[in-house]
């Protein structure tokens, strides 16, 4: 394994010009994105194939924001990645691959009509977060799980907005949940109503339903969250004639 392929032990005392790249790949970065108009960022494995469920469902949902009106913003890669660059780019919408160079990967997928190219990963991880009103979290592994506790800590810190986070397919992610509140939050290590900033969902509608509502009213500004989606629903529920 070449020890060059390892970025962070490049980055020395004697090779502080590499800050100048960094700072071109943020404004690279910046200019490219910042007339998106609203985005969600769909996060999910590499790994999966076509005849996948998981792909076919990451398809179907950014085909769905895509005709609602959102860009959709992916790694770039295969896989999940590629099904949300193809059903946005069927759709006619905005189709945006932020690509990372590595050692094994060919290159992007050729579904994106925008690309930004990366070498950082910190970098691009920046881009998914702050252009990105809602993150949808597809089955995945290291890499969907980095970038899925990376938006729940600065959620949960404060320092984004409460932006609504689903977890799409309760087969591949109660488990985590069930970790989460029996192990977790039992031995004080998280507080359950922390819990909240995840939402786990299976219906590729009801999911659009939820984010589309939540660009209306901005509920991102409300320390609720989407949370406020299912308490104006049960509202209108309680306050609806009780039939006789």
């Amino acid at each position: 394994m070449p020890e060059s392929q390892f970025v962070i032990d490049e980055i020395t005392a004697k090779d502080t010009w590499r800050i100048f790249r960094i700072m071109s790949e943020l404004v690279e970065g910046f200019d490219s994105l910042s007339k998106i108009g609203p985005a969600v960022s769909i996060f999910g494995s590499k790994r999966c194939l076509p005849d996948d469920a998981e792909y076919k469902l990451a398809e179907t949902l950014s085909f769905k924001l895509a005709e609602a009106g959102f860009a959709v913003i992916t790694g770039g890669g295969p896989g999940i990645m590629e099904a949300g660059n193809k059903g946005a780019k069927e759709a006619g919408g905005v189709s945006i691959g932020l690509n990372i160079k590595l050692p094994q990967e060919s290159g992007g997928n050729p579904y994106q009509n925008l690309s930004v190219d990366f070498r950082y990963f910190f970098l691009r991880k920046l881009m998914f977060i702050k252009y990105a009103m809602a993150f949808i979290i597809m089955p995945g592994g290291f890499g969907t799980i980095d970038e899925l506790f990376e938006a729940l800590n600065l959620m949960q810190t404060n320092k984004i907005k409460r932006f609504p986070l689903y977890l799409v397919g309760s087969d591949f992610w109660n488990p985590l949940i069930d970790w989460l509140k029996d192990t977790v939050i039992k031995r004080g290590l998280l507080y359950e109503e922390e819990l909240a900033l995840l939402t786990v969902i299976d219906d590729p509608d009801e999911l659009i339903r939820q984010i589309t509502w939540c660009e209306k009213e901005k509920c991102y500004l409300s320390p609720e969250g989407i949370r406020a989606f299912y308490k104006e629903a049960q509202d209108i529920q309680d306050n609806e004639p009780k039939s006789k």
